[in-house]
């Protein structure tokens, strides 16, 4: 696969497309500069080879219509403190004064488009509008990982108008890497821990990972529609009682292929979901009704911390409990804790997935595990083995 290392950019123009897709405040200042921060590196390599970069973003869902509120300028101040460099931009993606505004971009000089979302075109994946897109650089450089799983036109189409002038910035290129060892070049044992509140949203997950890893555990609100399937008492506990035989077809296949499935044995159970809730330790196959499991408990801490600290690969998706509730969110901070020290000790972890991202930028882990996948959706659908065309058009 081509990298960005394996160009040098001197004297030419890189289009590159970042996800600068940051949440706003109501004053329209960056509230969570992380994926502006993730680009920084890709952007000095062109401006450090002589060479000049074309940002072009979208932001936010303006359905194809221009909105002020939406408009990238908003971020230009934090994006040029970010990159130390100031970052100039036009108020258009395409057309004249885009092309305009290339033209007269220096070298070592930085131009930020306008959102690409304000034309419909680009998220039908329009062929024109690519190629419009494409006048604006010498080099197609794609850098935006949470856009990946998405044949728009910024993303996917644009790049079959540079033909070997195309590649990977670093930080889609870390991502690829980042699957890959996880999914096939991972050392073992490989863990794979698959939290949250649904078993129908990780189906897919589950059915193409059980050939890959060696371990699974199973906690959130899964648990409890694994622990009914098997005749245990669940009480108010959410459960998807469409999906148990579906939970015995998956214990099955993992026995079938010998990946060792680790559900709670115990939970923290609650009267109610809510933070002052009354609560107690219970059998996770005897919750009584009128109570519902809201963490994993302290036995089955100890049984997910042994087996993620023999773990040499792991793989983080989801929270255990509900740990946007102080109440409820030790079994998370403690499960962060275990994955420290198995990373301290030499194993590579990678999180991904929006809540167990944000569990780990709460509670302050973000350095303690190898790698913070930036991509929500792009990362669960690698994670069930589909190729993004994003990364698939690099490719070609």
């Amino acid at each position: 696969m081509k990298v960005i290392n394996d160009f040098n950019f001197e004297n030419k123009k890189a289009l590159i497309r970042v996800d600068f897709n940051v949440p706003l405040d109501e004053n329209f200042n960056v509230s969570d500069a992380t994926r502006i921060e993730a680009a920084k590196p890709t952007i000095i390599k062109v401006l450090e080879d002589g060479g000049s970069a074309v940002l072009m973003s979208h932001l936010g869902r303006p359905k194809g219509t221009r909105n002020a509120d939406l408009s990238l300028k908003h971020i230009c101040d934090k994006v040029s403190e970010i990159i130390g460099v100031k970052v100039k931009f036009v108020e258009d993606c395409v057309g004249e004064a885009a092309e305009k505004a290339v033209a007269e971009l220096q070298s070592g000089e930085i131009l930020l488009l306008e959102n690409l979302r304000f034309y419909s075109e680009e998220t039908k994946g329009d062929v024109a509008f690519a190629e419009q897109l494409s006048k604006l650089g010498d080099i197609y450089v794609n850098d935006a990982f949470g856009t990946a799983h998405r044949a728009h036109a910024s993303t996917t189409v644009v790049a079959q108008f540079f033909p070997g002038n195309k590649c990977f910035g670093f930080l889609l290129a870390q991502e690829i890497e980042s699957i890959e060892k996880v999914m096939q070049t991972g050392e073992k044992p490989v863990l794979a821990i698959l939290g949250g509140a649904k078993v129908s949203s990780k189906i897919t997950i589950i059915e193409n990972i059980l050939d890959k890893v060696d371990h699974l555990i199973v906690g959130g609100g899964m648990t409890y529609t694994f622990v009914k399937a098997q005749g245990g008492k669940v009480g108010d506990s959410i459960c998807e009682d469409d999906k148990m035989e579906l939970a015995l077809d998956i214990l099955k296949q993992a026995k079938e292929k010998g990946v060792e499935i680790h559900i709670p044995v115990d939970v923290l159970a609650a009267d109610s979901f809510s933070n002052d809730a009354n609560t107690k330790i219970v059998d996770v196959r005897e919750i009584p009704d009128g109570w519902q499991g809201l963490d994993a408990g302290p036995k089955t801490l100890e049984i997910f911390k042994e087996v993620i600290l023999k773990s040499k690969t792991i793989l983080w998706n989801g929270p255990i409990g509900v740990f946007e509730m102080e109440s409820f969110a030790k079994g998370t901070i403690a499960l962060g804790n275990y994955i420290d020290e198995s990373t301290q000790n030499g194993a590579f972890s990678l999180v991904g997935g929006g809540d167990s991202v944000a569990a780990v930028k709460q509670f302050g882990f973000q350095d303690k595990v190898s790698y913070v996948s930036t991509g929500g959706g792009a990362m669960l659908e690698s994670l069930e083995g589909k190729t993004l065309p994003g990364i698939a058009a690099i490719l070609e």
